[in-house]
């Protein structure tokens, strides 16, 4: 709870009611744009051990250094996930939009045909398992919390925001899962491949594809598991309390929260260690269930409140232009969350594209395009409906914090996390709302680990490549491990905002790096005709990059000549 002491206020800067100018050290109030984040005392006590004597200095000089290092990296966060960022996002997807005459329109039927069909190999997976890989790293916590962000500082209209993104971003999906399965390689019995793989054997240019891989590495195999495995661990807490507290060097923790890590380390473990294979098995069944069971219970939810439905539709789609929140919030916010929730571009999705077995990159373009309305129209359209069906939302927009243009909840709900979707459940359902939002937030979260192990996996095989001495795998699934059981258990705030550093700058890269293929080369171009003549002349699916004149796709000229 912050704390208040009368001293610290001095003349008139209101903030909720509290007078903030020239606030004092006294002052601890979130608010107060002189508030300083208390570092936890273990925290603090080890960064001065590591201090030399004669540097080790006072607590308040520990916490300034504390508060510098936070600003650094949340203005560097802000710098790469700015607006350019977002706009770009924006931009490549109306590009290939044109580009592609809207395939991910023209080829929906073609899609839906292509998640059933089942063409496994030794080592390769399926299309509807590279499917549910992918999804498991883009449906997250972000369709729950993300959602109730953009609808809370964005208003409804932002949900028609997000929708336009999924539209145009299932194009820019394709172009990246297209490149990710003609580049692909084979390398210890399985296909591996991504935005690294193609950087280097398309452009020539390894040094991108090795700025790709360091990136991801940072990101997806050190900081945001962490990430996620806070959110597990919070959703056990959530469903079966704290339990026993008992302490540890991380602090105190409950018996429950204990528990729950050594069955998340164990089933994880069991995971990782089966290699691709494993981890499509496991994506290919809990994805689809989870993702399922989220969307009949806000059917449900929708089919209670159906005399509302028509209110909420023209609610979003009036205030998508004539927002309450201003336009700029709708919109900014809508896309940003967009763009987050569905990855589309920023090159995660094209390692499960890269690993499926398929007849022709094109096919595995079009599954990966697909997956961004699953993500985005599907579940992220879930959360919105049981939110403002059920008025269980506060719109804040640009005002000062504790200020609402809209307020259905008590001031304290916080914004931008899973208080709207619970309250939205708990309405409808009763004490069963919140502990279904919690056991949604532990596979949503334990799946998104999964795909962010085999990211780091695949980007430190691409890596291992121009070392003599690599990285052993074996390292890898034990970082993911250490790091996942850290995170479970201890929040170390601003530190995991490096993961969101490195992911944004995988997506500079990827976007800037398709752009630049494209007009190199346009390989998902050729791909894209190559497969729609072999579809309209109704003969079997083929594919040979040299007649088509793509070069470097070593692996798709050796099968074609295979078969000649």
């Amino acid at each position: 709870m912050p704390v208040h002491d009368g001293s610290a206020h001095r003349q008139n800067d209101v903030i909720n009611g509290i007078n903030h100018l020239e606030c004092d050290s006294a002052c601890f109030d979130a608010a107060c744009p002189r508030w300083r984040r208390p570092v936890p005392a273990l925290l603090s006590s080890r960064l001065s051990l590591m201090l030399p004597r004669s540097r080790r200095g006072s607590p308040d000089s520990h916490i300034r250094e504390e508060v510098q290092v936070e600003g650094f990296i949340d203005g560097l966060n802000g710098i790469i996930w700015s607006k350019g960022l977002i706009y770009l996002c924006l931009g490549a997807g109306l590009f290939y939009s044109i580009q592609t005459r809207f395939a991910q329109v023209r080829h929906v039927r073609e899609m839906l045909r292509l998640l059933f069909k089942r063409k496994n190999a030794d080592a390769g997976i399926s299309s509807f398992q590279a499917l549910a890989v992918s999804l498991s790293g883009r449906v997250g916590v972000g369709n729950i919390a993300g959602v109730a962000a953009a609808i809370g500082f964005g208003g409804p209209g932002a949900v028609f925001w997000m929708w336009v993104v999924a539209f145009l971003g299932a194009s820019t999906a394709y172009a990246e899962s297209t490149l990710g399965q003609l580049y692909k390689v084979e390398e210890d019995g399985q296909y591996r491949g991504g935005s690294a793989y193609f950087f280097e054997r398309c452009l020539g240019w390894r040094w991108l594809g090795i700025a790709f891989a360091i990136s991801a590495v940072v990101a997806c195999g050190i900081f945001l598991p962490g990430v996620q495995a806070n959110a597990v661990g919070n959703a056990v807490t959530q469903i079966f309390g704290d339990g026993t507290m008992v302490d540890t060097v991380l602090g105190r923790v409950g018996t429950h929260k204990l528990l729950g890590l050594g069955a998340i380390l164990a089933l994880l473990g069991v995971i990782i260690f089966g290699g691709i294979k494993r981890i499509a098995q496991f994506a290919e069944f809990v994805v689809p269930f989870m993702a399922l069971g989220y969307i009949i219970l806000a059917l449900i939810v929708v089919v209670i409140n159906i005399d509302k439905l028509p209110g909420v539709f023209s609610l979003i789609f009036s205030d998508a232009f004539n927002a309450q929140a201003g336009f700029g919030a709708a919109i900014g916010w809508g896309v940003k969350r967009g763009v987050y929730s569905n990855e589309a571009g920023q090159g995660t999705g094209t390692h499960a594209a890269a690993a499926a077995e398929t007849e022709h990159p094109a096919q595995q373009g079009l599954v990966q395009a697909f997956s961004i309305y699953v993500d985005t129209l599907l579940v992220c359209t879930a959360t919105a409906l049981m939110i403002l069906i059920t008025n269980q939302y506060n719109v804040q927009g640009t005002l000062p914090a504790g200020q609402f243009i809209v307020q259905n909840l008590p001031a304290a709900t916080e914004i931008g996390s899973a208080a709207f979707t619970q309250m939205a459940l708990q309405s409808t359902f009763g004490g069963f709302g919140p502990v279904f939002v919690g056991v949604a937030l532990f596979f949503f979260a334990f799946t998104t680990i999964i795909a962010y192990y085999y990211i780091a996996e695949t980007n430190i095989a691409y890596l291992n490549r121009f070392f003599k001495r690599g990285l052993p795998l074996v390292v890898v699934k034990l970082v993911i491990m250490a790091m996942v059981a850290y995170g479970t258990i201890n929040s170390a705030g601003y530190i995991w905002n490096l993961g969101d550093i490195g992911v944004g700058i995988m997506a500079w890269i990827n976007i800037i790096g398709i752009l630049i293929i494209f007009f190199m080369a346009k390989p998902t171009m050729l791909c894209l005709r190559d497969y729609e003549a072999q579809l309209k002349a109704g003969g079997p699916i083929t594919f040979d990059p040299i007649k088509l004149g793509i070069k470097n796709a070593s692996f798709w000229e050796k099968r074609a000549a295979a078969k000649k």
